[in-house]
């Protein structure tokens, strides 16, 4: 039988949506800075490249720290509310997998 999940519960998951987005705020703050960073460091060790270099890193950077972050946010959420206890992880046993007829 299927657990009821806590996210299922109006106050806990405002509580649980509230402290994910205040981690994915603190996730974009460190992630401006990171990107402001390394700006900065490749415009001192290599001058003036094309635009579209500078451009291709700082999104690089940041797709790759908000799509991280945002993802192990919810492996948080998922497992700091207790939602991961719910799911029926049982596998079915070995005489109700599928099997071709044996010859």
């Amino acid at each position: 039988m299927v657990q009821k999940s806590p996210l299922d519960d109006p106050i806990n998951a405002a509580h649980a949506w509230a402290r994910y987005r205040q981690i994915m705020k603190v996730l974009m703050a460190v992630t401006v800075v990171t990107v402001v960073l390394a700006l900065g460091l490749l415009f001192a060790f290599n001058g003036a490249i094309s635009v579209h270099y500078y451009i291709a890193v700082a999104l690089g950077i940041s797709f790759t720290m908000l799509l991280g972050g945002g993802l192990m946010g919810l492996a948080f959420l998922s497992n700091g509310t207790g939602h991961d206890e719910s799911v029926d992880n049982r596998m079915p046993g070995r005489d109700e997998f599928w099997s071709p007829d044996e010859k």
